[in-house]
Order: C-alpha cells, then structure tokens, then sequence
C-alpha cells in the first residue's frame, strides 16, 4: 500500500491555511463537493506542488439493500480521474432506502447510518463492494462510521464483520478511530478488541476527529477538537502496525489554523508513541524465539541468559525477528481454513449454497459468492429492515421491534438537525429571507416531508411548501422566497437580460389586477 503519511480534511474554509501548513503529505476531498471540471484552485496547486488528493464519497451507500448506482460510480470514478489519484474512499454504510426493491416510498436519510452486522448484509456489503471495485479505476477503501444506534440481533462484532469484508473482497480499509470511540461510548464496544480483530495489513490509512458528549451519547461531530481517548485509540493501532497513512477531519466550526496545527502535532506525537510499543513487542517476540530456539538446539548455543555462544545467539535472535517482521505484526492464528479464493472452509457459518455441481459451482465456492436466488433473498431482507428503520427515522412510523426507542428518537432529531443545516449551506439565501424563523419553520417542515433526493431538492421542496401554504406571512418575505424559487426551480436559471426581467415584472403586475 502506498505511504501518504499525515494529512488533513480539505474544506474550502480553510483552504488557504492547508496550502501554508507545514508537513502536510497529503489532503483527502469530499468526492460529491468536487467538480472535475473546475476543481479549486487550491486543490489544483496542491496537486502541482506533489500533494496526493484523496476522494472521499458520502453517497455511493454500499451497505444498503440496492446495488450502487452506475451514475453515482461513473461519478466517482470521474473524480479520481481528474483529480489523479492513487486510491478513492467510501464508508461501510446506508443512506437511504424504500423503492422498487421493497415496494415502498423511496427515502433519503441525508446521512450515513449503520448496516446490521448480519450474514444477510455482509453478503449485500460484500457484493456491492465487488460492483463498485469492477467501476472504479483504482483501489477501494470503505470506513467503518460512527453509530448512535445499535441493530438487534447482530451476529459479528465490527472487526469480525470487518475481517471477513477485506477477505472476501480484497477491498481496503478505512480505519476512523475517532468513530470506535464513538461506538465505545454509544454501544459499549471495546476499542482494543476491535483492533485486536482487524485484518491490520488491509488498513489504507486511519481518520482522527473530534466530537462531544451529551446526556451520555456521543456525537461525531467533526466539529471539536480531538479528544485524549481518540488519541490513545490511535496509539494503540500504531503499537500494532504502522498505518500508510492518518489524517485529521475537520468539517465546521473551524479553528485558527495555529490550533489545526497542534492537533497534528498531537497525532504525531501519538503514532510515536505506537511505534515505540510495537518495536518493542516485536524485539520481545523475537527474542523469546531465540530463547526457544537454543533451547531446543542444545545448551551450547546458550540459554535464556544469554551464556555460551553469544555471537551464535545474536544471528538465531536477528532470524527471528526478521520472520516475525515478514510475518507483519497484525498476523494472528485463525481457527478456520481458507481455500485460496479466501473462501472459509470450516466454522464460516454459511448454509447451503443451492445445488451446483460442476465448474459454476466450484466458481461460485471458491469465491464465496451466494446462489443468486440467496442474494435476491438477503437483498430483500435487508431493504425490508433498513427501509422500517429510515422510515422511523425520517417520517415518523413506528420504531421496529428491537431497537431503542429512545435513541432512535435522539438520531431521528439528529438528522434532522444536520438537515436544516446542510440546506441553509446549500441554499444560504433561504436563512436570510426567513431570518431567525428559518430553523423553526424547517424542523417543522421536516416532521411530515422526508427527504426523497439530495440536498438541493430538498430545500427547493421546501420553499415551494411554505409558498403553496401562503407563507411567510410578511408580504415582502415571501416574494422574495417566490423569487427565489422561481429562480432555481426551472430547467434552466431564468435570463438576467433587461428585457426578460422588464417582461417577467410587466406580467406579474397584469396578474395582479
């Protein structure tokens, strides 16, 4: 895997202080924010200085029931192209459901939330994750998210489920280890086993960020500084292996580049920190096989003092360590046996696959791929589950059997939240004609109209909403919210030409005699 070393979250915010800030090898660029035919400046002199640019996409939603969109990965791969990168990123996530899959209203969660840690899913994920790998012109890598909620009756813990994604698939991994901080908290899942588990030689490179705790859950904000327990999080997977690369996340509520600074200074520190720990495990282990070696050769090559033939010890102790380092730190005994496709021959807890014989079969085995009367199946399972979920989530309907109540009520209100923020960034005018209303008014707006395409709809939708109702209810708002919809809600932006402007102002006054 190619070494990026540190890096940071490129945002337009802070564009102008990423381009000064020292030690920087590398940036990574949210994917679906990029134009490849008018990328920033910024980016475009960064590139010319050696600076690698990561895509990172948001929307693709590899773990949900539908396979991934062909426009959405022509999309991507477009981004990659233009922007000449080495690898592109994605997470291990839904973002919206309903459709033709599940014969229900298609929904938009506007969001990344959490995929069960099934059988069913990880044979959706999986499979989804190989269409995207055939489209996409370099290597993949998916991140694991943060979750406020926890799906019942999950079957692997997140590095079991993570392990057998990476050997099913060869895709890479994206470890945040702000977001096991997260599921720590929020879900009781102890960090160390999580690492312990990972398939540590398919890490591509590992995300830090910051959050807050309220009332006991713990929100991935990106919005605050990175926390001690991330740090040390981070410092443990280091004592396990070298990661090719880490990278700060900053996403709002910027700080003064001075500070942004400090925190790469502190992630520094921390992977420092991990090596230390891991070089001296290794040296233990080498060791301690040394030891057994001129044991078992006999007491002239020495003994665990080191006495006898000291030169003869120091060449059995550097063997040692020099197959332990091949090896690689993360390798770990398995109980089960893998056919060379990475297929699991024992204990992998798969049923049948249907009755194949022949070359499609032993394909179908070796790959372990499902019969495609299976992979339908799971298919509509999952949509089924995922959709009851969203629809709780975004609309209203009751919360499906096994979940926490209460917490989906905190997500639901978190989604909510994050999309009346994301519209008045997306359409900054709407917080202006409708001033200290707009939240209010929108969150309102949100209770009874989910989300059904992106952002920019959304808030089209909504605009067009307070106009059928008559609303705002001062006269000058509103045409000025008119104006606005009419604006953008044509095929094409309407002509700033005097005479098109002194037409559509002579037809409104007809229309109001």
């Amino acid at each position: 895997m190619e070494r990026l070393g540190t890096g940071i979250g490129w945002r337009p915010e802070i564009a102008d202080a990423v381009e000064r800030m020292p030690g920087i090898d590398w940036v990574e660029a949210v994917a679906e924010n990029v134009c490849p035919g008018h990328l920033p400046e910024s980016l475009e002199r960064l590139r010319e200085r050696g600076v690698t640019v990561v895509p990172h996409g948001v929307s693709l939603g590899l773990g949900g029931a539908d396979r991934p969109a062909e426009d959405r990965l022509a999309a991507l791969a477009e981004r990659v192209e233009a922007l000449g990168s080495p690898l592109v990123t994605e997470h291990i996530a839904f973002v919206r459901a309903g459709g033709a899959l599940t014969a229900s209203p298609h929904l938009e969660a506007g969001h990344l939330l959490p995929v069960p840690r099934t059988r069913d899913a990880l044979d959706v994920l999986c499979e989804n994750v190989r269409v995207a790998q055939d489209s996409l012109p370099v290597p993949l890598a998916v991140e694991n998210i943060a979750a406020l909620i926890s799906w019942p009756g999950e079957e692997m813990t997140e590095g079991q489920f993570l392990y057998e994604l990476a050997d099913r698939t060869g895709v890479r991994l994206l470890i945040d280890v702000a977001n096991l901080h997260t599921n720590h908290v929020n879900r009781g899942e102890d960090p160390a086993k999580a690492l312990a588990e990972l398939p540590l030689e398919a890490i591509a490179y590992v995300h830090v960020a910051g959050g807050f705790e309220r009332d006991g859950v713990w929100h991935d904000s990106h919005a605050h500084p990175v926390p001690r327990p991330v740090l040390d999080i981070l410092t443990d997977l280091a004592s396990r292996v070298s990661p090719p690369g880490v990278l700060l996340e900053r996403d709002e509520n910027f700080p003064e580049p001075a500070e942004l600074e400090r925190e790469l200074g502190a992630i520094r520190r921390a992977l420092e920190t991990g090596a230390v720990e891991r070089v001296k495990t290794q040296l233990l282990e080498a060791g301690s096989a040394a030891t057994r070696r001129a044991g078992a050769t006999g007491p002239e090559h020495g003994d665990a003092l080191g006495e006898g033939n000291a030169p003869g010890r120091t060449r059995e102790a550097r063997g040692a360590e020099s197959e332990l380092l091949a090896a690689g730190s993360a390798e770990r005994p398995r109980e089960e046996t893998r056919a060379a496709g990475g297929r699991l021959l024992a204990g992998d807890g798969a049923g049948p696959r249907g009755e194949e014989t022949g070359a499609v079969g032993a394909t179908r085995g070796a790959f372990d791929l499902p019969h495609p009367s299976e992979g339908r199946a799971a298919r509509e399972r999952l949509g089924l589950a995922q959709a009851a979920l969203l629809s709780a989530l975004v609309a209203g309907t009751p919360v499906p059997e096994g979940f926490d109540r209460v917490r989906v009520g905190v997500q639901a209100r978190a989604l909510a939240a994050k999309r009346a923020d994301v519209v008045a960034k997306v359409a900054p005018e709407l917080p202006v004609i409708l001033g200290e209303d707009y939240r209010t008014t929108f969150l309102g707006y949100a209770q009874t109209h989910p989300m059904t395409d992106g952002y920019r709809r959304d808030a089209l939708t909504f605009a067009e909403h307070l106009l059928s109702a008559g609303r705002p209810g001062d006269a000058q708002a509103r045409r000025e919210l008119r104006e606005w919809w009419l604006e953008r809600s044509g095929p094409a932006p309407r002509s700033r030409r005097p005479v098109h402007r002194l037409a559509r102002a002579t037809r409104r006054v007809l229309l109001r005699r």
